[in-house]
């Protein structure tokens, strides 16, 4: 099944001002897939009209038809044509504003010279006392070197760039946080971490994307290990948390508990290993990962360190084969992996009301409506089918809570904390196989991630601000 990426054309065309012109045009319009939503007139004389025609297509593949289409009309001429996902990222997606306006010098000595003089000493003097007085309190950088991007792979900083921008908004819509992207230009592993060291004394947090596995685990480990602000990858610990706060809620519908359930997790790269550790975290007993060779297992050797890991904690049977045989007799499958591996003779093989999350992104493992008939609740990164696992539901409140606690790092218990946050908002009695994970846009769930990660992180003693200032309070006394 194709993915639909609907968008809108906006097309500037010159036609014969005669009768029948526009209907051809529509005509033409139509029939290559296209729907008119709009005709506006620019200009008319007697010979010819210009207009703006808006169209609504359900692909870029329909987009193309629907262009070709027009322009093969004789007495026709395309001036223009416009995209309305592209209109929407012209100049980028995010900007600077100031907190306060300048407008007297009075206002310009106190942000700047003289008076930020006063400021800067104050830092100078009590370093710590830049989470109170910079952006340091609540910024975040979006550090990516383009080689895992969305579906695309490696496309590059500059092709990853509107995607981090994409990041940087969330951060700010959904949970207040400024965040900026930075998309670096080099692949090596020294080169990123040194680079992400010597611009951290800006932000508060760092949120590593698409970095691919395994350069990825090493630039996270190294960086956690030399700064002293949180960070995560999120295609890592932001897709763990998810699928574990959808898994506690799928448990309950099909009446099992976590700790007795067969896990089989296809995919061990990034996103999969965290979700294998994240479910080991959590109690679960039995998780056999599975990749494109078969399970992963005690008895093979394995170069990969990260392999290795897993075989020594997983697979608690040593089974071995490839998918369709470790899958007998499972409760759950969560694929981390491709398109299209997962059939449902596989499905009615496993234990009963399996519980299948097809996570792979744009085209899942299996679509929802042909695994429905065999499983107990089913869920995908899609949002065109119910039970959308999706990162957006963790990393701004986990990034919130952290910043909120002046958290030093964001530990295994912030991060399951924030799973049973993300499975509490659906209450027992909604509960059910078609919602078992709450929406994107449910205002609930950074409020009550951020709570519950501000509070693991007192407990785990990485919080280094436990209760908020009240207004009127000396901000220069306290950090």
């Amino acid at each position: 099944m194709a993915v639909a990426i609907s968008f809108t054309l906006i097309m500037r065309v010159e036609m014969p001002n005669s009768p029948g012109a526009f209907n051809a045009l529509a005509a033409a319009i139509g029939d290559a897939g296209g729907v008119i939503a709009a005709v506006d007139m620019r200009s008319v004389s007697k010979a010819a009209v210009v207009r703006d025609v808006t169209v609504n297509v359900s692909s870029d593949v329909i987009g193309k038809a629907v262009r070709a289409a027009v322009e093969a009309l004789d007495g026709v001429t395309m001036i223009s044509i416009s995209d309305s996902t592209f209109l929407a990222h012209l100049g980028g997606k995010i900007q600077v504003e100031p907190k306060i306006p300048v407008k007297t010098r009075q206002d310009l000595s106190t942000v700047y010279t003289p008076g930020v003089a006063r400021v800067s000493m104050a830092i100078a003097a009590d370093p710590s006392k830049a989470f109170n007085l910079t952006i340091k309190r609540n910024t975040v950088a979006v550090v990516s070197d383009g080689t895992a991007v969305l579906g695309l792979g490696d496309i590059g900083p500059l092709g990853a760039l509107p995607v981090m921008e994409g990041k940087a908004m969330l951060f700010k819509q959904f949970a207040g946080i400024d965040a900026f992207p930075i998309c670096l230009d080099t692949k090596d592993v020294d080169e990123i971490v040194e680079t992400v060291v010597r611009l951290a004394p800006v932000f508060g947090g760092i949120n590593l994307e698409d970095i691919a596995a395994p350069r990825c685990f090493e630039v996270e480990r190294r960086l956690i290990e030399a700064l002293d602000i949180p960070v995560m990858h999120d295609d890592q610990h932001g897709t763990a948390v998810v699928i574990l706060a959808a898994l506690i809620n799928a448990a309950k519908v099909v009446g099992k508990e976590l700790s007795d359930l067969q896990i089989v997790v296809a995919g061990s790269g990034a996103a999969g290993t965290a979700t294998i550790k994240m479910l080991l975290g959590a109690g679960v007993r039995d998780v056999i990962p599975v990749d494109r060779a078969g399970a992963i297992n005690r008895t093979d050797r394995y170069e990969n360190s990260h392999w290795r890991w897993l075989a020594e904690h997983t697979n608690r049977e040593n089974r071995r084969g490839g998918l369709a045989d470790v899958l007998k007799g499972a409760d759950v499958f969560i694929g981390v992996s491709a398109p299209g591996i997962l059939q449902p003779e596989n499905i009615q093989q496993m234990a009963r009301d399996p519980i299948v999350f097809a996570m792979a992104n744009p085209t899942p493992e299996i679509m929802p409506d042909v695994a429905a008939p065999y499983v107990g609740v089913i869920a995908t990164g899609r949002s065109d089918f119910p039970n959308q696992v999706n990162n957006l539901l963790a990393f701004p409140g986990i990034f919130r809570g952290a910043l909120d606690a002046r958290a030093s790092r964001i530990t295994e218990k912030m991060k399951l904390a924030a799973a049973h946050a993300i499975a509490s908002i659906v209450a027992d009695d909604e509960r059910s196989p078609e919602y078992i994970i709450p929406s994107v846009f449910d205002v609930r769930v950074v409020e009550a991630v951020a709570k519950a990660v501000a509070a693991a992180a007192v407990d785990e003693g990485v919080a280094r601000r436990q209760l908020v200032l009240s207004e009127g309070e000396d901000i220069t006394a306290s950090t």
